[in-house]
């Protein structure tokens, strides 16, 4: 079976975020990691080589597949900050209705800057996705 790429390691966070090249989207990383670190009460952690995660569980899948991963995370990609938060929350719909500008995918929502969304919704939805998952894993 496949080994997971994307773990938790000792690589340096702070380090991680000064290549990021676009200084807006560089503050905002470090303005989130505040915001997820308070909403989580878990320090951020580098998981693979750019995401920056909060936490963790280990989860098993009926096909076997097993492995860890963060409770919840963000990464600074190119295009826009990618923010990893389970995609099952009954809530989750009515939060990102009033969350602000936004792209979503399965367990993914797209922010392009901290400044178009609303950061209460953003600690809501954090919060609700981390009981979620260990509701479900623990």
């Amino acid at each position: 079976m496949a080994q997971n790429k994307t773990t938790e390691n000792e690589n340096d966070v702070v380090s991680f975020l000064n290549t990021v090249e676009d200084e807006q989207k560089r503050k905002d990383s470090f303005e989130l990691i505040k915001i997820f670190e308070e909403a989580s009460s878990f320090k951020a952690k580098m998981w693979g080589t750019a995401i920056i995660g909060f936490g963790s569980y280990h989860y098993k899948y009926a096909s076997g597949r097993e492995g860890d991963a963060p409770l919840a995370g963000f990464s600074p990609r190119k295009d826009s900050i990618s923010l990893y938060l389970t995609s099952e929350l009954n809530e989750k719909e009515k939060l990102l209705a009033e969350f602000g500008k936004h792209k979503t995918a399965k367990a993914c929502i797209y922010i392009k800057k901290l400044s178009d969304i609303d950061v209460k919704i953003l600690q809501k939805l954090i919060v609700n996705s981390i009981a979620h998952i260990k509701s479900l894993y623990d």
